[in-house]
């Protein structure tokens, strides 16, 4: 006798195939994605046509710059020499005779100009004699630097000077220092005047041509011009 549990089995039917654990997924259906945009339009593409235009644009300027930075054909301006401190005189000046210098400006001058240093002391005098040829025309030319303490005092040494009659400085060959006895007398009538100031210092210039010459405005360029000489003479 068989005691136990009774399994019963499911019924089967012969040529009908059953589950198996093996049988195929039925394939899940794609989603649909989203529809497509629409295309675009005439206003992206005319902005898309500007941007890339502005582009081109900024590319070309930029290598214009450049190229005109690496190839610049400006010429350089020259720089401007500073000026000598003593320019040259136009004529060429030969030393005759000094500096002579002192520093007693009464005991080197006569008339008004004496009794102006007895009043107002000079802080320094300096006296020179040059020649100067020109064609056939010899002149003879006395240059004298004095300085004054200031240059108020300087203005007044020059404005009276350029005075007729109120005396001057004496030059080398009044007071006999220069020896020559074919020079001409450089405190004559005939004689050219010149004088500057310049701060303290005072320039005076007496000229006049050898052997009776005469050429008055050659004789005025050559005053004019030996003015420059007062540097030769600090």
């Amino acid at each position: 006798m068989n005691y136990g549990v009774r399994v019963s089995h499911p019924h089967f039917t012969p040529g009908v195939p059953g589950p198996s654990d093996t049988a195929p997924i039925p394939a899940v259906p794609a989603q649909p994605g989203p529809p497509p945009g629409p295309p675009p339009g005439p206003s992206r593409n005319r902005a898309l046509l500007l941007r890339g235009a502005g582009l081109v644009a900024i590319a070309v300027v930029a290598g214009l710059v450049w190229y005109l930075i690496r190839h610049d054909s400006t010429p350089e301006q020259p720089v401007a020499e500073s000026p000598a401190t003593t320019a040259k005189p136009a004529f060429d000046y030969k030393l005759a005779e000094g500096p002579v210098k002192a520093t007693d400006c009464a005991a080197n001058a006569y008339s008004g100009a004496k009794k102006f240093f007895q009043d107002n002391q000079c802080t320094s005098l300096a006296r020179a004699l040059y020649t100067v040829q020109s064609g056939d025309a010899k002149a003879l030319v006395s240059v004298v630097l004095v300085t004054m303490p200031d240059a108020a005092k300087a203005t007044e040494l020059k404005q009276l000077t350029d005075q007729d009659g109120t005396g001057n400085v004496s030059d080398l060959v009044r007071d006999g220092t220069f020896h020559d006895t074919d020079a001409p007398k450089l405190s004559g009538d005939q004689a050219v005047y010149e004088s500057k100031a310049s701060g303290p210092e005072v320039t005076i210039v007496l000229t006049d041509f050898y052997y009776g010459h005469h050429d008055k405005p050659l004789l005025e360029q050559i005053a004019k011009n030996a003015l420059k000489l007062s540097g030769k003479l600090r």
